[in-house]
């Protein structure tokens, strides 16, 4: 019985990664069709940019504000 049930937790394991690996595909495929050449991998890349700007932008205003506040 012990075997049976965990056949049955690798059987939904499987079908739940293959779900994921198609939603992935198809998330990448469309990136790909609206100007990410890329796709998914450009989106990520993109992203952390955009948040490494957003950090030095906040380490920016945070050094202003201490200076500001030092005179």
């Amino acid at each position: 019985m012990h075997m049976e049930k965990l056949l049955e937790k690798i059987a939904r394991l499987e079908f739940i990664n293959d779900q994921v690996v198609a939603e992935l595909q198809n998330t990448d495929k469309l990136l790909r069709s609206i100007g990410f050449s890329e796709g998914l991998k450009g989106v990520k890349s993109a992203a952390r940019e955009i948040l490494e700007q957003e950090k030095e932008k906040s380490r920016a205003r945070k050094h202003k504000d201490e200076e500001d506040l030092a005179e």
